[in-house]
């Protein structure tokens, strides 16, 4: 509890107290009702003046009011002053929480935009967390907003349907978007939205009705996922293969596939094909041939299809995306990749 908070709290129990003393004062000098000292305590402490209910002719009588007054209109300022300090801050110290979310948010680049902090979007932060990719949730919820900044998230409450909520949320920058919403027309709207904000953002987008896939692709998500339908598949795998279900399990609690890549010295990653890279225009063959046996491109994804096994003769196009598989310093060998000169099974120089 903040500090104006616990001066609200004590400054309650100070001014009950006083009213019950107050109320029991009256009660022992002048011997009145219990109602009859409630109402002069009220009248008294709150300055209404309707006139005494209670004689006030003895000297004790007059000193004992005249306490009562100060000791009562000192506690009801002091709640005053606190509750007005208590609205202030939090007013304060929200509008700094903005301005200091949206620096942190300004300083990204090439982050991931999640719309929506439901149970799908907390899995997908706590993953992104974990890998070190930068991201920012949107969710118009600030409850979830402050669960969010409460797990050290970076966040932005806001509309994700609304255009300005994306653009606070660095869309333009952004490299991809998860829209994760129970809602597919809300799913469909954020992924129209993103698109014409950011041309080049990736967008992964959820689906809940088998119809909805096609509506969200031509809508500009480069992939839909259907939380129902893997579900379905998993129990269907689990029903139909249970032995390798039950070792796809006991694996996944022990460790990662990345991770028992990385233990044989290998590891799978995604090198991305700029249009000013040096490996465009070269063959397959030859863009392995330049790692010197440290990688093999086991797929590669232009556009929304995905070439598994590619034949050594694809030439590699602008924004191509190549996954790889090789030894550790296979992968910045890959990236560093220029178009070799001299030919490789069968492959001609470029």
């Amino acid at each position: 509890m903040n500090r104006p908070a616990r001066q609200l709290l004590y400054g309650s129990v100070v001014f009950l107290l006083i009213l019950l003393v107050a109320v029991e004062g009256y009660i022992l000098i002048d011997g009145v009702s219990l109602l009859d000292a409630v109402y002069m305590v009220v009248l008294t402490v709150f300055g209404v003046g309707y006139g005494e209910v209670v004689p006030v002719d003895s000297p004790v009588a007059k000193a004992f009011t005249i306490l009562v007054i100060v000791s009562g209109c000192t506690a009801l300022l002091y709640i005053l002053g606190a509750f007005i300090q208590v609205i202030t801050e939090g007013q304060i110290r929200s509008a700094l929480g903005v301005r200091r979310m949206t620096r942190e948010i300004s300083k990204l680049d090439r982050h991931v935009i999640i719309c929506g902090f439901g149970r799908i979007g907390r899995m997908l932060a706590q993953s992104l967390h974990e890998a070190g990719q930068p991201f920012v949730v949107l969710d118009k919820d600030t409850g979830r907003i402050d669960e969010a900044l409460a797990l050290g998230y970076t966040a932005y409450a806001g509309e994700a349907t609304d255009e300005n909520a994306l653009r606070m949320a660095g869309i333009d920058k952004a490299r991809a978007l998860a829209t994760v919403l129970p809602n597919d027309a809300a799913n469909v709207f954020i992924t129209l939205s993103a698109v014409d904000l950011n041309p080049a953002i990736e967008v992964i987008a959820r689906g809940e009705e088998p119809s909805t896939e096609k509506k969200l692709r031509q809508a500009g998500a480069r992939r839909v996922v259907q939380p129902a339908h893997i579900g379905a598949d998993r129990m269907a795998h689990m029903i139909l293969y249970p032995s390798a279900a039950d070792f796809v399990e006991s694996d996944r609690q022990t460790q990662s596939l990345n991770e028992q890549l990385n233990e044989l010295g290998v590891q799978l990653e995604e090198i991305p094909i700029p249009g000013d890279s040096p490996a465009v225009g070269a063959m397959i063959g030859d863009f392995e041939v330049r790692g010197d046996g440290t990688f093999l491109v086991v797929a590669l994804r232009r556009g929304d299809r995905v070439l598994s096994k590619p034949s050594d003769d694809i030439v590699i196009e602008a924004e191509d995306r190549l996954i790889i598989i090789g030894r550790a310093k296979g992968a910045e060998l890959a990236r560093k990749s220029s178009r070799p000169s001299y030919q490789y099974r069968g492959a001609k120089s470029v």
